[in-house]
């Protein structure tokens, strides 16, 4: 500790990082109604910080190539120390990530916090939800197992249905016009190196525009009130808030550890849940299996081609979702945010994830 200790001072001499410290977090207060809610974006970068260590360390053992590939992931699960405990970490976690990305969005819908000043925050953590969902679509090819092989070829032939381009759009995204050894180096490639560093670029921009800005009061309790104005070159000020460390980071610890110690869980008693058993088989292109589907958090999507009579009608829809997503803060102008005097928001809100379940779980068992 005195070597530790020893090592603070030196550095704190040279750049004042004690002054930083203290005036990033027991000199910042937040909102006194803050809630469990708001922890999630402490969660999610834990989260992310644990699936950038563990794919490096898978991929000190993982090959790239279509004729090793699954080889190389089996000698890593059966042959390397704890591999199997990185390989189920990193692939359980990518669920939960999803988990907490849709927590984190639907309850930044349900209490306005997108709304004036914090456009950009939105816009950037919508942008991050995209990002990790892309990610995990390109991660989920790479162990080249039957199941990974066929769903990322019934999520790419989508593209398909794009008027005078679909055809080409789909050998973009391929490498060729067949899933195959092409397309896994692209999603490698993608993988591993150009969607982590915008993950990166857009979780500093994330963090810039919380930081700036300010946490928004909960709208709820007697602190409740409209959203604040004021001027957007100055994050919102709360003189009668608590400081954010350490009475909030303990609060944050707690929900942290929560979905640690779920992850956790999944992954030493109900791995099958995220890992079925056809993702440990190698991919066959001449074998077709019967009702493959992609992952959970794509059925939402898997069936809305299915319930319109062309996918290019179902594309449109889902298109068309995003950009009213993605848009909402301008659209939405009023500065109320407390849910008792939004009822049609509300309204929309729960009929909205209501459909969003019951497709999901439809595109599961059709």
């Amino acid at each position: 500790m005195q070597k530790l200790k020893a090592i603070i001072d030196w550095v704190d001499v040279r750049i004042g990082v004690k002054e930083l410290i203290v005036a990033n977090t027991s000199g910042y207060l937040v909102p006194r109604n803050i809630n469990v809610w708001y922890s999630l974006g402490t969660v999610l970068l834990t989260l992310f910080a644990l699936q950038f260590v563990t794919g490096i360390l898978l991929l000190m053992h993982y090959i790239p190539d279509s004729e090793k590939a699954f080889a190389s992931v089996e000698h890593i699960v059966n042959e390397v120390p704890f591999g199997w405990l990185f390989r189920s970490l990193h692939a359980v976690g990518s669920n939960i990530i999803i988990v907490a990305l849709l927590l984190h969005m639907l309850s930044v819908l349900f209490m306005g916090s997108y709304k004036k000043p914090r456009e950009l925050t939105w816009l950037s953590g919508f942008l991050l939800f995209n990002l990790g969902l892309i990610l995990c679509l390109t991660g989920y090819l790479l162990p080249w197992s039957q199941l990974s092989f066929w769903a990322t070829t019934v999520a790419t032939d989508a593209a398909g249905a794009v008027p005078v381009i679909g055809s080409k759009l789909v050998e973009l995204l391929r490498g060729s016009p067949s899933v195959g050894p092409q397309t896994l180096g692209r999603f490698f490639a993608l993988h591993v190196v150009v969607l982590p560093l915008a993950l990166l670029a857009l979780i500093g921009v994330h963090l810039f525009c919380v930081r700036r800005i300010g946490i928004s009061t909960a709208p709820f309790g007697p602190d409740a009130r409209p959203a604040t104005v004021g001027d957007s070159f100055h994050h919102e000020e709360h003189p009668n808030g608590i400081p954010f460390f350490p009475h909030y980071t303990i609060e944050e610890g707690a929900v942290v550890c929560f979905f640690l110690a779920l992850l956790l869980a999944v992954t030493f008693f109900v791995p099958e849940l995220f890992i079925p058993i056809s993702a440990l088989e190698p991919a066959n292109p001449y074998v077709t299996p019967e009702h493959i589907k992609p992952e959970w958090y794509f059925l939402w999507a898997y069936q809305t081609l299915k319930i319109f009579p062309s996918k290019l009608l179902g594309l449109g829809a889902q298109g068309a979702l995003m950009t009213f997503l993605a848009l909402l803060p301008f659209l939405d102008r009023s500065p109320e945010r407390r849910p008792a005097k939004r009822p049609l928001f509300v309204a929309l809100y729960v009929i909205g994830l209501v459909l969003l379940i019951a497709i999901s779980f439809w595109g599961h068992y059709s």
